[in-house]
């Protein structure tokens, strides 16, 4: 893949994040790196004339008060990524680390952060040689994110450790020189630089948006299979009834793209299931418009802590990630919504009354069971994520002798919004293998418009054209790989 040239902050945005994390590697302008050195020599200057800098002379946290004696500042900034890597397996994987690395350069190119080109550079070259440190996907802890980050800089720095191709876990030093890298020496103000700040959830959110989006059009497409199939009214997804909601009217209108007409429906009114989908996949939308809008304010905002600002090192809050939390959470309701809503139409899929169709969708009622296990597995997985469902962004505990005692839980926050993105998934593909079934037992499968039958058979190439008893889990495998390739994705950029 080629390489992404950052001349500029601005220039490692979302969509430059993303593609990254696919494996981009990063090329620093040399003006930029120019800039870098200047700002870099502005905070040198800075720090010479200040007076005690909050983790630079002095300690952090609950031992800010107590100085940092000049013969062991050299050797203090390397030393706060020790005691804070307490992380363990399960790690990140290393798309996920990528996304944040990306963003920790983003962030630290800033010139109120005061970093080295050095450190930047260092940054940029483990990308470009697709490394992968051992971060915690858990148990990440609060104040902002000084435990993921505390094993990136380790790293970076040699003190910490990776994972090989194989993933197992090696020690930083051997991977960085297998990847011709040698390990960085943190400099003035650099190592508590290096902590600050919510790049992880920011990562973790660009991800999650990406992924979230695609599965609403996949919901699109199966739901509007699901309504051709029962041959529902096609009043509820009228664009007109989107009056004073532009995300609504946008799925009304794609979901009435591909349902096409029906002459002789089978009901006066669908099912309330197949009724919301419009909104419940709007609301998704909306709130994944403004988790989109909390990842630009974390990519743009002055994140580091002491800032250099009009030559006075500035405490901030740029740990705290609660924006990043609260939309994540957001989405999060809005996903596991979408998920319920899918799995109650699965169920009137295996409804007689409402399709038409054979009992469970057996072709032989009583002696083959049919799809209805199918059904309790997504129900199965939907109960288990609505048990801990509660905000993740809620919680402060006091730790650090009660010094840090709010909380935002962004990163946790963030990754349980990725696991109900996986549930909607599963869901998703118990639906596809349910209206594959159906469309096998329908003596008139041809509903809904060409464009559907398109997309739909471009799914089920990887199923049997069979209807009998089999081990269904398999199918749903398949969908399930279907999916995370892409599938439908396209059907909300057309309208």
């Amino acid at each position: 893949m080629s390489a992404l040239v950052v001349a500029a902050p601005t220039d490692l945005h979302a969509a430059a994040v993303l593609a990254i994390a696919d494996g981009a590697r990063v090329r620093l302008d040399p003006a930029l790196m120019d800039r870098l050195a200047g700002s870099r020599a502005t905070t040198l200057a800075a720090l010479a004339d200040s007076g005690p800098v909050y983790g630079v002379t002095t300690g952090m946290g609950n031992q800010s008060g107590l100085g940092i004696g000049t013969p062991d500042q050299p050797a203090y900034q390397g030393d706060l990524m020790l005691a804070r890597a307490v992380g363990t397996a399960p790690w990140l994987d290393r798309r996920t680390v990528r996304a944040a690395t990306a963003v920790r350069l983003r962030t630290l190119l800033e010139p109120e952060v005061g970093v080295s080109p050095d450190l930047v550079a260092a940054l940029a070259a483990a990308l470009s040689a697709d490394v992968h440190p051992a971060v915690p996907a858990t148990g990440n802890g609060a104040a902002g994110e000084i435990i993921p980050l505390a094993h990136l800089g380790g790293f970076l720095s040699g003190s910490g450790e990776g994972l090989d191709d194989a993933g197992g876990l090696r020690p930083a030093g051997d991977l960085l020189a297998v990847a011709g890298l040698a390990p960085y020496v943190l400099g003035a103000k650099e190592g508590v630089a290096f902590l600050q700040g919510v790049p992880f959830a920011t990562a973790q959110a660009v991800l999650l948006g990406v992924q979230a989006r695609a599965l609403v059009a996949q919901q699109v497409a199966v739901a509007a299979a699901e309504i051709a199939l029962v041959r529902a009214p096609r009043a509820p997804y009228d664009a007109a009834l989107g009056r004073g909601d532009a995300e609504l009217a946008r799925v009304l209108t794609a979901l009435r793209d591909l349902v096409g007409h029906e002459t002789s429906p089978r009901m006066l009114q669908a099912p309330v299931s197949f009724r919301v989908i419009g909104p419940a996949l709007a609301h998704l939308l909306r709130c994944l418009s403004r988790l989109e809008e909390a990842v630009e304010r974390a990519l743009v905002g002055v994140s580091t802590s002491p800032a250099l600002v009009d030559g006075r090192f500035l405490g901030t809050a740029g740990f705290d990630g609660f924006d990043l939390a609260a939309a994540a959470d957001a989405v999060r309701v809005a996903l596991l919504h979408a998920a319920e809503v899918g799995t109650a139409r699965l169920h009137r899929m295996l409804d007689p009354r409402v399709t038409g169709l054979p009992p469970q969708l057996s072709p032989q009622p009583g002696r083959q069971t049919g799809l209805v296990a199918v059904h309790k597995r997504a129900v199965g997985l939907v109960h288990e994520a609505r048990r801990h469902s509660a905000p993740a962004s809620l919680g402060a505990t006091e730790t650090s002798l009660g010094q840090e005692d709010v909380q935002s839980f962004a990163l946790e926050a963030t990754r349980v919004a990725h696991d109900a993105a996986r549930v909607l998934l599963d869901v998703t593909a118990c639906e596809l293998v349910a209206v594959h079934q159906a469309m096998l037992l329908d003596a008139d499968p041809l509903r809904g418009s060409g464009r559907l039958h398109l997309v739909l058979r471009n799914a089920f190439a990887a199923l049997l054209d069979e209807t009998g008893d089999r081990p269904f889990g398999r199918e749903v495998t398949a969908m399930t790989d279907v999916l995370g390739l892409g599938w439908a994705s396209e059907v909300l950029v057309s309208v």
